[in-house]
């Protein structure tokens, strides 16, 4: 929910990638991602003045009948996709969803499930996307297992939609010296199962010496894995950066948290869909380079304070 799965840990590259956040006021996400080299562009799918098919048009007949699109999302990740105190779902991925829906002239509905069995989700039919701050990696294009890197199911193609980074923070006035992942020897971090952070954590383990390794404790949630920080269990916690830096603003009203060291690791987030279903996969790429085009889409990025995160078409398979 990295980003949400593995991505190659590099020292501060990421500096020139993303900045800091202003945690007293509007939260800002500084990341980069380079939206014009790799992936597909724009020109097979998008409504053009030679009469191409609209992004209504490109949906598949099954769907636009039922008038409905489900989709598999975490639905506890601040802000990118939560429950607001009347219990509905809020966030940047719902408030997204919403705005493509509008364009293909369906409804998107999130159904909530844990974020390690979304793509299964995907491969059972019992949603059509995975829409939950996903990372777009080429292991989650191939169905590939990150860590054992042995083939465990057919893959997801991904329509890119945001960039984000990971973060590490602490409890407020006691990041006992974390400054980079290498500081997390010897000392215990808490992670939602199944994303970046954990598999960041579990590679930076293995690079630990003197015995001191990382202690991993990893649960379903990230509201969870805070949980678990704020009480003393753990030493710290790590998240994709717009989740970490909504935790240091809100927790306790900004007084339970701190940010510590550098982002890293900045990649896409992708809209994810089942292989073989090119026809929705194109579709939703045309909706959503139309809401670019529109502006809607950098008023739903503005609303939730993480413009630097936008991106400026809609790629498919853009992650590496």
């Amino acid at each position: 929910m990295t980003a949400r799965t593995t991505r190659r840990t590099t020292a501060k590259s990421r500096i020139a990638a993303v900045g800091a956040i202003a945690v007293a006021g509007t939260m800002l996400l500084t990341a980069c991602g380079d939206q014009t080299k790799g992936g597909s562009t724009t020109a097979d799918s998008t409504k053009s003045s030679t009469g191409a098919s609209s992004p209504a048009d490109l949906l598949p007949q099954d769907i636009k009948a039922k008038g409905v699109i489900k989709v598999g999302s975490d639905i506890a990740y601040p802000p990118v996709e939560f429950k607001d105190k009347s219990g509905k779902v809020v966030g940047i991925d719902p408030d997204l969803g919403a705005a493509l829906g509008k364009e293909l002239g369906v409804k998107f509905e999130f159904e909530n499930g844990t974020f390690d069995t979304l793509i299964s989700g995907l491969r059972a039919k019992r949603y059509q996307l995975a829409m939950s701050a996903m990372t777009d990696t080429k292991d989650r294009q191939e169905g590939v297992d990150s860590e054992t890197k042995k083939k465990v199911g057919e893959g997801v193609d991904f329509v890119d939609y945001f960039t984000a980074g990971v973060s590490i923070y602490t409890k407020k006035g006691d990041d006992q010296g974390i400054k980079t992942w290498s500081d997390l020897c010897g000392k215990k971090i808490a992670v939602q199962r199944g994303t970046v952070s954990h598999d960041l954590a579990k590679a930076e383990s293995k690079k630990c010496t003197g015995g001191k390794k990382i202690a991993i404790e990893s649960y379903d949630t990230d509201l969870e894995a805070q949980t678990r920080l704020r009480s003393g269990g753990a030493d710290a916690g790590s998240s994709d950066f717009p989740v970490a830096a909504y935790a240091v603003k809100t927790s306790g009203g900004g007084k339970d948290f701190q940010l510590v060291g550098e982002q890293v690791e900045a990649a896409p987030y992708g809209i994810a869909i089942a292989k073989g279903n090119d026809q929705l996969t194109k579709a939703i790429q045309a909706a959503l380079n139309a809401i670019i085009k529109s502006g809607e889409y950098d008023k739903i990025i503005a609303k939730w304070g993480v413009e630097a995160g936008a991106v400026t078409e809609a790629k498919i398979n853009g992650g590496s």
